[in-house]
């Protein structure tokens, strides 16, 4: 065998290793190609590779194998198993399921948990961090516990994926895809480690790829907190098998303490990777042996590879080289400082501009000669700096001001020159210029505004304006086409600035929220954030309008405690600009959507009510802004049992909402579902199906099958059925809301276990108490797992639980859950029908 070939196999060979057993036979069908030979060479080593010598190994992982392992168990917690899919030194992962939500979940057991404190410690450890990670790129903890033998176990999301490597290797994407999928894989670590968690194990077999794209970061086993003080012992200084050595920092593999550099230091070697190859290998898993075999270990650039993939050129390989050796590089003051400064430099390399990390050959030998001959130099500069600065200074200022002057001058007149076309009329077919309506003239302005392609930086401004009049007017395929556009051009102006792109960014975030792209949104609003706080002064508007983007993100994800902490912290950065009071009243009243539906009534209340009285005092009666407090005020009445107040607080919102948009507008159908629910409450059926019908429409109409808003209406029009006794079509009608805001939002959103609730009603209703008794035991579960235990759903579900379990004769346990909801809502809802339903069935429990 020659030389080459026995370097392909080692290569080959360590890159499967790095992946899941599962995927490694797919990788070498890619990668080997009609090379059996080779396929089978590789085979061969990994099946010997899989037989590790006893002596070679931690005696914890062998006293696991030589000792009987807990017994085989069918279900944990509510979780039916189905298959292993993991083991390693910190557990066996399975795919299990519940049978009560159909969802699907990964199963992390730590077998054998006596034999060490450590890995039970560690297991913990592994618990808590998950449970501080909400995040669209990071698996879920679900639920935890202890078996009753002491077993620990957690649940968390299943990610039906397979590694980043894989995925790339399978699909071969372009450059700019796979810096797209790291860029998220950085978001997700730069998140963890805004949450003072270090993962320390970053490798492609722990950055799962679903199908659609997305991106899931697995297995915290060793991570670390960095907010633990530094006398707090390390776990994986102990005996037990720990880090990956050919993806670990040489800092921890020589035993210094963690910083997030050595995250960052993985983050290169895995973009190095997606480039070319791996850049080490290591044919040992014990970390000093590794140590020992991989030091020194100086990377040749990604470039040099013989396996680089086609496509970039000399000068974006040369800025790729720059990327993969600063992030790798042994020395931390030489290393990115952050994963942060990463992602910035892999933005500039897809925005084709100058990275902040310049190779650092002549740069570090320059700043080394600066600091040996300082005093020489200054002097020298000074003489220098003497002579040219003056003529310098002048002539470069006299000529800027002058350009942008001149710039700016032409670029006013063109817009005064396009404003006043704009209602000119001109166009016969539309009719007169005092007759045009509002959309007419929008889709004029836009056609127009194509044709200042010679000013971009006009153009891109009234593109930007235009997007957002056709968002407000509930015209999304517009809306994104003008905004798209406005991004496009704003990134490719040469003089680009920051507070623009930003602006842009957050307004495409925000619209693709209206249309139900969750993931897309967050992503987007995230994005925005950062470069207005990377870019854009302290106190700059820009700053606390992205924080508040993404409060509004997260509370429509159903994460309503992160939102009211964003949101609070959006709402000090204007308090401390001194912001108008029109920004301060938009975030206000985003702060009482996230305390609504966090369950504070009372809170929601005062800040609705506040941010009312300020639009009447801005703007007066009638004004459509009017209508957001009092829809708040509306939803609130309901919630507590007034509903013929929350009737009148919705009719006015409907005639704002419906004088100032028109009747088939989604604003509009907003307030008309609160009057639909206020009248079905109050048992008015025949006048509320009509309002909820029409509410239906528009919003399948604009938003199209699959949107948290039109679920809203289907679950509103299932209480209608239900309260006319046609039990049939309620379920069926509670069982589509359920179904669409899984597939809007997530299985794991508040709301699902909202429909569902209702969808237990109907049992009850049908006096199947059995499956209404299962339904929202998960319910309740899945409450406890997004809700304060006093929330108001969270109380109503334990009132239909305790009926389910007084109709099957149960009742010690139907008292107790009438107790706990009676608790609750004597705290959020004391006037709700709610409250009388849990008396009579607790009196009826006690009897």
């Amino acid at each position: 065998m020659d030389a080459q070939r026995w370097n392909r196999i080692q290569e080959l060979f360590h890159e499967a290793l790095a992946l899941p057993e599962s995927s490694r036979a797919a990788f070498l069908e890619t990668a080997c190609g009609a090379d059996t030979g080779l396929r089978e060479d590789v085979l061969a080593m990994l099946a010997e590779d899989g037989r590790p010598s006893v002596l070679a190994r931690d005696a914890v992982e062998v006293a696991g194998e030589l000792l009987p392992d807990a017994p085989p168990i069918a279900t944990i917690g509510p979780y039916r198993l189905l298959s292993a899919i993991g083991r390693g030194g910190m557990g066996v992962v399975y795919l299990a399921e519940r049978d009560d939500l159909g969802s699907r979940a990964a199963i992390k057991v730590l077998p054998n948990a006596w034999i060490s404190a450590v890995r039970r410690e560690r297991f913990a450890l592994e618990q808590r961090a998950l449970s501080r990670l909400v995040h669209p790129s990071i698996a879920r903890l679900y639920d935890a516990g202890i078996l009753e033998d002491g077993t620990p176990w957690f649940a968390m999301e299943w990610v039906d994926g397979e590694p980043v490597t894989a995925y790339c290797a399978r699909r071969q994407p372009t450059v700019k895809s796979r810096l797209g999928l790291f860029r998220s894989i950085c978001e997700a670590v730069q998140y963890a480690h805004q949450q003072a968690i270090l993962h320390r194990d970053l490798k492609p077999s722990n950055i799962f790829v679903k199908a659609d794209g997305s991106v899931r970061l697995l297995d915290f086993g060793i991570a670390k907190r960095l907010d633990l003080d530094d006398d707090t012992p390390d776990l994986t200084r102990t005996g037990v098998a720990v880090m990956t050595p050919a993806y670990a920092a040489p800092e921890l593999i020589r035993g210094e303490p963690a910083t997030v550099q050595a995250d960052v230091y993985s983050l290169g070697v895995i973009l190095y990777e997606l480039l070319a190859q791996a850049p080490f290998v290591a044919s040992t898993r014990r970390t000093a042996d590794a140590a020992a075999l991989m030091e020194p270990r100086e990377a040749r650039p990604p470039s040099g590879s013989p396996t680089r993939i086609e496509g970039p050129g000399r000068a974006a390989w040369a800025d790729l080289d720059v990327l993969c050796l600063t992030a790798m590089h042994e020395d931390l003051g030489r290393r990115y400082r952050s994963v942060e400064a990463l992602s910035r430099d892999v933005d500039r390399f897809l925005r084709d501009e100058p990275l902040e990390a310049r190779p650092d050959e002549f740069r570090y030998k320059l700043r080394k000669f600066t600091a040996r001959n300082r005093a020489p130099l200054l002097a020298a500069a000074a003489v220098a700096a003497a002579l040219t600065a003056l003529i310098a200074f002048f002539t470069f200022r006299l000529a800027v001001a002058r350009d942008a002057a001149v710039a700016e001058a032409a670029r006013a007149q063109r817009i005064q020159q396009f404003m006043l076309h704009l209602f000119e009329g001109g166009d016969k077919e539309a009719g007169p210029a005092d007759k045009l309506e509002v959309l007419t003239l929008v889709d004029r302005s836009a056609r127009d505004a194509r044709l200042l392609a010679a000013d971009p930086a006009a153009q891109a401004d009234l593109f930007q304006t235009l997007g957002e009049i056709y968002h407000s007017l509930g015209k999304y395929p517009q809306a994104s086409e003008m905004l798209d556009a406005a991004l496009e051009k704003r990134r490719g102006l040469p003089n680009k600035a920051p507070a623009l792109v930003a602006e842009s960014v957050q307004a495409v975030g925000l619209l693709r929220l209206d249309q139900g792209k969750l993931d897309e949104a967050e992503s987007l609003v995230r994005q925005a954030l950062a470069l207005a706080g990377s870019t854009l002064p302290k106190g700059h508007p820009g700053i606390d309008a992205a924080t508040a983007a993404l409060g509004r993100v997260l509370t429509d994800r159903g994460q309503y405690k992160q939102a009211i902490e964003v949101l609070e912290e959006a709402a000090r950065l204007q308090a401390a600009r001194a912001a108008p009071e029109q920004d301060t009243a938009t975030v206000l009243i985003r702060l009482a959507d996230a305390h609504f539906y966090e369950g504070d009534y009372d809170r929601a209340e005062a800040l609705s009510t506040q941010v009312y009285d300020m639009y009447r005092r801005m703007y007066g009666e009638d004004h459509p802004r009017v209508a957001d407090p009092v829809i708040n005020l509306g939803t609130i009445a309901s919630q507590r049992g007034q509903y013929a107040l929350s009737e009148k607080w919705f009719r006015k919102a409907a005639e704002i909402n419906r004088d100032y948009y028109g009747p088939d507008h989604p604003e509009t159908a907003s307030s008309l579902r609160g009057l639909g629910q206020a009248l079905a409450s109050q048992k008015r059926f025949d006048e509320a199906e009509p309002v909820l019908r029409q509410v239906l429409a528009v919003r399948e109409r604009v938003y199209g099958p699959v949107h948290s808003g039109v679920a809203n209406a289907v679950n509103s029009l299932a209480h209608v059925a239900q309260g006319k006794g046609d039990l049939v079509l309620a379920e069926q009608l509670f069982q589509r809301a359920a179904d669409i805001y899984r597939k809007a939002n997530g299985d794991e959103h508040h709301f699902v276990g909202v429909a569902l609730a209702n969808l237990a009603g109907v049992y009850l209703d049908k006096k199947d108490y059995a499956r209404a008794e299962r339904t929202l035991r998960g319910v309740v579960v899945r409450f406890q797992r997004v809700l304060p235990e006093d929330h108001f759903d969270l109380a109503v579900a334990r009132v239909k639980l305790g009926r389910a379990l007084l109709g099957l004769g149960r009742r010690e346990e139907a008292a107790r859950e009438s107790s706990l909801a009676l608790a609750a809502l004597a705290k959020t809802a004391p006037e709700s029908s709610w409250v009388r339903s849990a008396r009579e069935d607790l009196v009826a429990a006690r009897r």
